[in-house]
């Protein structure tokens, strides 16, 4: 009988051992945010649920000026039945879609029910290749 306790006691012990070997205390894996990386893998990032649930983008347009600026024109939807305030900005990435350090200052557009409007955005030099057009709440 006690030859029985004493090897379910050293059994026990292995299995707890063998638990416990995981990161240490102070070691924290980094947070993994759903949709924070959005500005990389999409041409429009809406920043906000509020905003996912009220803006729609269509008919984007994009094209180089002969001066190798490049230039877009999308039209940015409200999908809700009431008026809404947002603020839209464009970053201008390169060929890699790194940010070339040109993005245009955030502006506030009022959009009326069910409304859509076209926003335009240059870029300042020729490095631009791709975008990502940012919409987040007005405050």
């Amino acid at each position: 009988m006690k030859a029985l306790f004493v090897s379910a006691l050293a059994a026990s012990s292995i299995f707890l051992a063998g638990c416990a070997s995981g990161p240490s205390e102070g070691a924290k894996s980094p947070a993994v945010v759903p949709g924070a990386d959005l500005e990389n893998k999409s041409e429009y990032a809406l920043m906000g649920a509020h905003v996912q649930r009220s803006v729609d983008f269509s008919n984007t347009q994009k094209r180089f000026l002969p001066d190798g600026r490049l230039e877009v024109i999308t039209n940015i939807r409200n999908r809700e039945n009431r008026r809404i305030e947002v603020q839209v900005s464009c970053v201008f990435k390169d060929e890699r879609n790194f940010s070339t350090g040109d993005e245009t200052p955030w502006q506030t557009l009022i959009l009326t029910e069910n409304a859509q409007e076209a926003v335009n955005f240059t870029s300042m030099n020729d490095r631009a290749k791709n975008f990502t057009v940012r919409v987040r709440e007005a405050h």
